[in-house]
């Protein structure tokens, strides 16, 4: 999905979200991909001039992937000690929180894409048996 992000865009991003991860079957990981999605595209609103992106949300065989493209080169920080009072600054730890892995590439263009996936719970045959 390409568009330029404004202040609203992150809430239908994320209803778009909710409805392919459905679709996919794959409801338990509707809170990390949700957010994970509503971070970067919040960065794309707050630090990207011309708030243009391309956001893709991949089903894989494990899991999904999504990445957030923009078209400025400067990568993100992440922020190591917070003020305790900040208000701003936490995405890419509350990112890394919640998601498997995830990563930033250079963009042969002068952007950048920011991508990460959520895989799916693995469920032991053990966890049927009740003792």
């Amino acid at each position: 999905m390409n568009l330029t992000a404004g202040e609203h865009s992150v809430r239908h991003i994320r209803r778009i979200v909710r409805s392919l991860l459905h679709e996919w079957r794959l409801t338990e990981l509707t809170f990390a991909v949700e957010l994970g999605v509503s971070e970067l595209v919040t960065n794309v609103v707050r630090h990207v001039p011309d708030r243009r992106c391309t956001v893709l949300l991949a089903r894989q065989t494990a899991g999904v992937r999504a990445e957030v493209t923009d078209t400025f080169a400067q990568l993100p920080l992440a922020k190591g000690d917070l003020d305790q009072e900040s208000e701003s600054g936490r995405g890419l730890a509350l990112l890394d929180a919640v998601v498997d892995k995830w990563g930033v590439s250079a963009g042969t263009a002068g952007g950048k894409t920011v991508w990460f996936e959520c895989h799916e719970p693995i469920v032991s045959a053990d966890s049927s048996v009740s003792s």
